[in-house]
């Protein structure tokens, strides 16, 4: 297929490199030219707009929050002079609330709109094992397949409103959130009395809680190990916001959400916002007047 590419943070990188592997014809813009030239060494097209990227079968964008993403459309009003057959793929974690918006304004332009946002750290997405939580109309997700069969391990179709997928992805990253603060906290008891923390997290994760979330992100806790950041704090307190703002939406309290929100807060106020978002945990040991 004929794909273009907007926004290569790390993640579109990974994953643009993951089309190119696959054989895919590959057209690609960032704000910043950097990383376009690294694909364009790997066979990719570089283009010098955004709207020359909006274009072919099909266009992926990989943007960093609502505001980037609503700068890129609107700003190089791609929509206006988008082809009526382009498919548009948003991959990036937005607001429920932008997600619906973004449906009404490409049904009024005749352009196809999917959201499929993903699950996975940069390392995943390198693999190709990305879980893809895809949205939109069936016939759409059908031609997108290949492509989320290029960067991902498995598709998981959440019906025929785009953001329904949104809503999947904020509250999977609210639940991460909530696990590093849960594992912070069991750590900090357990030095509190003595007990070391990869003790303390070897056992929980060998038998309660043996997923990838407390097993991984247990890991990069208890090792201090913040850098390099595979997802940066502000990214995940940007997607704690959202979450509530959903939850907001839909009369859901939230209230764990809230607690975990101040702590990103806390942890930017102390010059952690570059750090990997498990750094969250930092907030919790220095409460707890021990070592970070």
């Amino acid at each position: 297929m004929d794909i273009e590419f907007i926004g290569l943070g790390s993640m579109g990188r990974a994953m643009a490199a993951n089309l190119l592997a696959a054989g895919h014809s590959l057209r690609v813009w960032n704000r910043s030219p950097g990383a376009a030239r690294a694909l364009a060494d790997a066979g990719a097209i570089a283009v010098d707009t955004a709207a020359e990227a909006f274009s072919g079968d099909a266009v992926i964008t990989m943007l960093a929050d609502d505001a980037a993403l609503l700068d890129v459309l609107d700003g190089g009003r791609l929509l206006e002079g988008a082809s009526p057959n382009l498919l548009h793929i948003n991959m990036a974690t937005i607001s429920v609330a932008l997600a619906k918006e973004l449906t009404e304004r490409h049904a009024r332009h005749g352009v196809g709109y999917l959201a499929a946002p993903v699950f996975g750290r940069t390392e995943v997405a390198i693999a190709g094992e990305l879980n893809v939580l895809a949205a939109g109309l069936a016939a759409l997700i059908d031609k997108a397949q290949p492509l989320f069969e290029a960067v991902g391990q498995k598709t998981w179709r959440l019906g025929d409103d785009p953001y329904r997928a949104n809503v999947v992805k904020l509250a999977g990253n609210s639940m991460i959130a909530a696990s590093i603060q849960t594992m912070a906290e069991a750590m900090a008891l357990g030095e509190g009395h003595g007990v070391d923390r990869h003790a303390l997290i070897e056992v929980l994760t060998g038998t309660l809680f043996g997923g990838r979330v407390h097993k991984g992100y247990g890991a990069l806790i208890a090792n201090g190990q913040f850098e390099p950041a595979a997802f940066k704090l502000t990214l995940g307190a940007k997607d704690i916001r959202l979450a509530l703002a959903a939850g907001e939406g839909a009369n859901v309290p939230m209230p764990i959400a809230s607690i975990v929100r101040d702590g990103f807060i806390e942890a930017i106020a102390h010059g952690d916002g570059g750090l990997d978002w498990t750094a969250l945990s930092k907030v919790t040991f220095r409460r707890a007047g021990l070592a970070e």
